[in-house]
């Protein structure tokens, strides 16, 4: 759905430590079309990055954008990394928050036949490509809406699945996981069977709200806490902590009159974010804004003053960790 700016700037907040650096490790980059309807690109990163919180670089995460519409299927998602890296130049140059990692697509069902794949993102990446992101997030259920690429059921157990994610491992790059709440334990699995692989888990697992999970956020809760608790056990997994304003998470502040403000999210959300920090530690865990999706819910300058509210307690060098540290280290920034 498109972003509402008139609707998000109904509310205003004073930053509340602006001077932390931060390394946002999550967001995208699109041109205006379907299945979106806007586009948001670099000055539109910048728009929100420079809202007040001091955002030093930042990582782009794939979105299916500028694929190439020719050659074999498997090397069209390498267009995305070429496009993207045309912006990280311009973000140098330019002077903003620069983008200092890549991470694209690729079908990792090929098993070792990703390789040329890998090899032409990591070139088209001029030093920026970090890895693959290759969706998983699927549910049985037809009210949850899966993936845009529509992943078959447990993908993270298929043995040519776990050939790929190893050889990210072995080419020294990382594989971010997107999923489902319910898919956690298939995380886990993956994580053991591949362990000398990177593996960055994105949105707090994501944790449903919708079609069979709506009104049941406790008990959602509850067996979402053990799944994730059980991700302690494979060292290999860093946690993003963030997106939890996108519409599956069945908050439907969208909807509102009003926006949330950062204080009713981190009432509502911090139990997730701190669970997630005891489990994983904060050297493993970081702050993501997934901007834009999360913006159809929630301002930039918002969300990151409800992280801050939500890491109060903790000491200096855990902050740093939250908000700059563990991306800068997942990612080889």
């Amino acid at each position: 759905m498109p972003v509402n700016t008139e609707w998000l700037a109904q509310v205003s907040e004073d930053i509340i430590d602006p001077d932390r650096p931060i390394v946002d490790p999550h967001h995208h980059f699109w041109h205006d079309g379907p299945p979106r309807g806007y586009p948001y690109l670099l000055e539109d990163l910048w728009a929100d990055t420079n809202s007040g919180h001091r955002i030093e670089q930042t990582v782009f995460i794939e979105a299916g954008a500028e694929y190439r519409t020719d050659g074999p299927d498997e090397m069209r998602p390498v267009g995305e990394s070429v496009f993207v890296a045309e912006l990280a130049a311009r973000s140098v140059e330019a002077g903003g928050a620069p983008v200092a990692g890549i991470v694209g697509h690729a079908n990792l069902s090929l098993g070792a036949g990703v390789r040329p794949v890998l090899e032409a993102h990591v070139e088209a990446g001029q030093g920026l490509f970090r890895g693959i992101r290759h969706h998983g997030s699927w549910d049985a259920s037809p009210d949850v809406p899966n993936s845009r690429i529509d992943p078959p059921p447990h993908l993270f157990l298929v043995d040519d699945f776990q050939d790929g994610v190893r050889l990210l491992g072995e080419m020294g790059l990382s594989f971010d996981s997107w999923n489902y709440h319910p898919q956690l334990p298939e995380v886990v699995a993956l994580a053991k069977a591949c362990p000398g692989t990177t593996i960055i888990l994105n949105h707090l697992g994501g944790v449903l709200g919708v079609g069979p999970y709506a009104g049941r956020r406790d008990e959602v809760f509850k067996q979402w806490k053990q799944d994730y608790a059980a991700l302690s056990e494979c060292p290999n997994v860093f946690g993003k902590i963030g997106g939890l304003a996108q519409g599956v998470n069945g908050y439907d502040w969208e909807k509102r009159d009003l926006p949330p403000t950062s204080d009713e999210i981190a009432d509502v959300q911090s139990r997730y974010y701190l669970h997630a920090i005891e489990c994983l530690g904060s050297d493993r865990c970081m702050f993501e804004s997934n901007f834009p999706v999360e913006k159809e819910s929630v301002s930039y300058h918002v969300l990151y003053n409800a992280f801050k509210k939500i890491a109060a307690d903790f000491s200096e060098d855990e902050k740093d960790d939250l908000f700059r540290g563990t991306a800068v280290r997942a990612y080889r920034l």
